[in-house]
Parts: C-alpha cells; structure tokens; sequence
C-alpha cells in the first residue's frame, strides 16, 4: 500500500481508518470494533480517533478494538480546543490514554484552534512528547497563517478535503508539501452521500469497475504527501477503501472531475466540518 512520511521518517499507510460517529450507540459496539480490527487486517493501520468523537465514545471503541494489538496500530487522537492549555493538555492525554488503554499515542493533534496560544499548547504538547506519552505532535483545521504561528516540530495537519472541498490546495497543501508535513484529509468522501452521487465521480467509478468511493479516496491520494481517514462499518466498504490506493486516475478521468468540481483559483477560508 502507498505509505506517507512523516517529518520524523515515519511511514505509515496513506489510508487509513476514521471514527467520527463511532461510541454513539451500545447497539453498533460490536460491528464498529469488528470494522475496526478487519481494516488492520487489510492494512489500514491508522486510526483517528478524538475526545471529542461522542465524548470520548470512540475512544472506548478504538481501545477494544486494538486490545492486544496496540503494536500494530498508528494511534492518533485530538484533545479540544478549550483543554489545550499546559495543564489541561496534560489531563485531557491521560483521560484519552485510559480510554484507549494504552501508555502512548503516535500523534496527539490540537482539534481546531481555540483561546488558548498556539505556543502554550505546543509547551504541554512538547512535555507529553518528553514524558513518552506521545511521539509526535500536530493540529487539525488549521490554516496556513495559523502553521507559520507554530513553532517548529508539527507532523501533520487533518483538514476537511475532497473533491467538492479543495480550497486547501491554494496555498495550504503546497505549503505542507514543501514543508514536508502531510495532509491527513478528513470527510474524503464527503458527508451524506451527496458526493458519491455526482455524475463525474459515478462515471469514472464505471471506467474502472470501482465505487464512487474508492475514485475520490484515488483523487485525494494522488497529492503528494496527502493521507485520507475514511470512517466505514460495513465489510464491504472497508475493502473497498483498503483497495483504493491501486485506482490510477487518468488525466481524462482528473479533468472530468475537475469540470464538475473546479479547482481553487483564490485563498478562501479554510473549510472545516
């Protein structure tokens, strides 16, 4: 599978596994920890997760579902915006790690910017990182004036980002990509269906015998340095994703899509979900 490099010389797996909406339900426990132990079984070794994820639900979920195989997983989780302050970093990591069951996160991310400093955050975030708690540290729904506020040693920025979403490849991404940080695109599927239905993503999924997932799970794939978190449960959508990285888009495929979905001429604002 395409693997992405973190600053650090990291690689891991460019698709990975999201779980937005997952905790919610007692009832849909078991399927979610079932979908999250077959995407590591196909290779999808990321998982995203939050404290924020049904307040920290998710969390609980993604800890059943690693237990036993906490070696084979990149773990990352994001601590609030109003916990981001030295101490409240602090708390907010251990409440996570115990949830999760585990002495250690791979990537710890600032969800979105809040009242607290940058710097402050990147202090608590820093100790963490000297006490073994984390091995590495970035952000979430961060701007490109915001990542040129960070001091040094981001690994990664998560960003809402498909093809009806692509604002950050005006100034954003490039920037990211010369830096060296990757992308970790959120929702790269988009929210609802209403992507998947578009007629350009269908007739290129037809082109290729694939889904309208997997073709805009290959067009976000095909930026340099850009990783996707896609959130499934059902077996066959989880295959599905762990097969996406074989799809190659053709430049007739690209521009069907960009017609439908043009690219950023101008810096907007950053699009967040």
């Amino acid at each position: 599978m395409h693997s992405i490099t973190f600053p650090d010389g990291t690689r891991v797996p460019a698709i990975g596994q999201g779980t937005w909406h997952m905790g919610e339900s007692r009832s849909e426990r078991k399927r979610e920890i079932a979908a999250l132990r077959q995407g590591l079984d196909l290779g999808l070794k990321l998982i995203d997760t939050a404290e924020m994820y049904a307040e920290g639900g998710a969390e609980e979920v993604v800890g059943e579902a690693i237990a036993g195989l906490r070696d084979e997983v990149f773990l990352v989780s994001k601590v609030y915006p109003w916990n981001a302050s030295r101490k409240g970093t602090a708390l907010a990591c251990e409440s996570s790690l115990r949830r999760l069951g585990t002495d250690h996160l791979d990537l710890y991310l600032l969800h979105w910017r809040g009242e607290h400093p940058l710097e402050e955050t990147v202090e608590a975030f820093e100790r963490l990182r000297e006490q073994g708690k984390i091995a590495r540290w970035g952000v979430s729904n961060l701007d490109l004036d915001d990542l040129h506020e960070l001091p040094p040693g981001c690994a990664a920025n998560q960003v809402l980002y498909n093809p009806e979403a692509r604002g950050v490849e005006f100034g954003l991404l490039p920037f990211q990509q010369q830096q060296g940080v990757p992308l970790m695109a959120y929702c790269p599927v988009g929210q609802g269906g209403k992507l998947l239905r578009n007629a350009a993503l269908q007739e290129v999924a037809r082109r290729h015998a694939a889904s309208p997932a997997q073709v805009a799970l290959a067009w976000a794939l095909r930026q340099d340095g850009v990783m996707v978190i896609p959130k499934a449960v059902a077996p066959a959508h989880i295959r599905q994703n762990a097969e996406a990285h074989r799809l190659e888009l053709s430049a007739d495929d690209l521009a069907l899509i960009d017609h439908s979905f043009p690219p950023p001429r101008r810096k907007g604002p950053l699009e967040m979900v």
